[in-house]
Parts: C-alpha cells; structure tokens; sequence
C-alpha cells in the first residue's frame, strides 16, 4: 500500500493514514487503501482488535482539494461515493471493534470516519468540524445516523449544517469523543484500549458490537443509501468544484 500503513502485531492491527504532506487528505488511492485494509482486518482471524490513525499532524484533512476534479457524469461520481461509503460499511457493520487515535485535524470525511470508531480516543490537541454544507456537499459515513445518536438531533443539526469548529474537550462534552488524552499518550491508549479488546472472547465481542450498531441506531444501511445519493448530486453540480478549489 502507498498511502495507508498495515501491520498486525500480537492480535492488533494498526491501520495508518500515510500522507502526511497531505494531513492525510483523501483522494481515490487512500479511500481505497483504507477500505482494502479494514476488509483484510476483518477478514484476518488473527486479528482481534484494530486501531485507526494518522501519520504526522492530522488523522485526516477531508476531500483532497488539490487533486478533486468534476466528475464526468453520474456514474463516475457513483463510483467515487460509494468507495467512500465502503470504508465505513467496513468498521461500522465489519466484525472487529475499532479503537480511533485520533490526531490533529478531523476534517469533513476525516471527521466521519473518526466517528465510525467504535472507540475514539482523541489528542487533547485535536480539532474538527464538517464543511460540507459549505460546499454544496453531503456527508457520509452514515453520519446522519450515528451523529444524531451521539449528541441529539439538535446538536447534530449545528454540526453539519452550521460546520463550527469543536476540539476534543467540546467533542468529549457532547459525547462524541469516547475518551480524551494528552498528545504524548495517545497511541499508548490506543494500544491499551485494543489490547483489553483483543483479550475478549471472539464471539461475544463480534456478537456485541453487530448487536449494538444495529439496533443502538437507525438503520444505518438506509442512511448510506441516502447519503450516496444526495453526495452524488454535490459532486455533480459545478458550483460544488468551484468552492472546494477555493476552500
């Protein structure tokens, strides 16, 4: 892989956004890098936990502006969203329990999949917002779902409409964040995190997290559905293309 570090140590695996030049902004190789390694995690009966990063200043900086380019026509756009969507079909609805280590700047998808953690743990140092609206775009990650169900559908309605910038201690208050730590202890708690998950019986650990994404929220496979949708039609319109280059 070139943009998305992989390695398996003792049950772990530690899944790496690698472009940190970029802060980890995602253009199509990294999108599907990172769906690549969540399904070779979850397909792997070695691993019992996975812990998602960062490389350098950022977990991950959203859309890569610099390399976005307007789709041709709906089926190019199509192809783009649902890549996205796959990686949070893998560490959502995927087997094994997900601990986020969650570093620098959580931006628009960044901040998505930083939600799609079943454990986020978050650098005291740590920012993040959604600027979609603010784009002509739509979120992913079935985050229309999850969101609301983190924080309440009002809370949920300034997040993504109003795109304000929250750091980790307001992401702790509003109960996104699961646990916040210093800069300097956030992979040591990550590990531990994961290390306490890998030591769970496989089957009641799996059994636990398919139960409680399924029922703890709306459906989540609808909520992907309608926000490919709606994101298709941001990537489409050439008002969309025009704000991202001068975001």
């Amino acid at each position: 892989m070139q943009t998305v570090n992989y390695a398996v140590d003792r049950g772990i695996c530690t899944i790496t956004l690698n472009r940190p030049q970029s802060l980890n902004a995602m253009n199509r190789a990294l999108i599907d890098e990172t769906a690549n390694a969540f399904a070779s995690a979850n397909a792997d009966d070695e691993v019992r936990a996975i812990i998602f990063t960062g490389a350098g200043r950022a977990f991950c900086a959203g859309d890569d502006r610099h390399e976005h380019r307007h789709p041709e026509d709906e089926t190019e756009a199509r192809d783009l969203v649902e890549a996205i969507q796959r990686v949070t079909e893998e560490m959502v609805l995927g087997k094994k329990p997900v601990v986020g280590a969650i570093n620098g700047w959580a931006v628009g998808g960044g901040f998505e999949w930083a939600i799609n953690c079943d454990f986020s743990i978050w650098a005291r140092s740590s920012k993040a917002f959604f600027p979609e609206v603010a784009l002509n775009l739509f979120v992913t990650g079935a985050v229309t779902s999850l969101l609301p169900a983190l924080v309440g559908l009002n809370k949920a309605r300034e997040m993504l409409f109003l795109g304000e910038h929250y750091n980790a201690e307001n992401l702790l208050d509003i109960g996104v964040a699961w646990r916040v730590v210093e800069d300097k202890q956030l992979m040591p708690e990550a590990v531990s995190v994961a290390k306490k998950l890998a030591e769970l019986p496989v089957l009641s650990s799996q059994a636990m997290k398919r139960v409680l994404n399924q029922t703890a929220v709306n459906d989540l496979r609808q909520a992907i559905k309608l926000e490919t949708e709606a994101t298709i039609d941001g990537f489409l319109d050439p008002k969309t293309t025009e704000l991202l280059k001068a975001f």
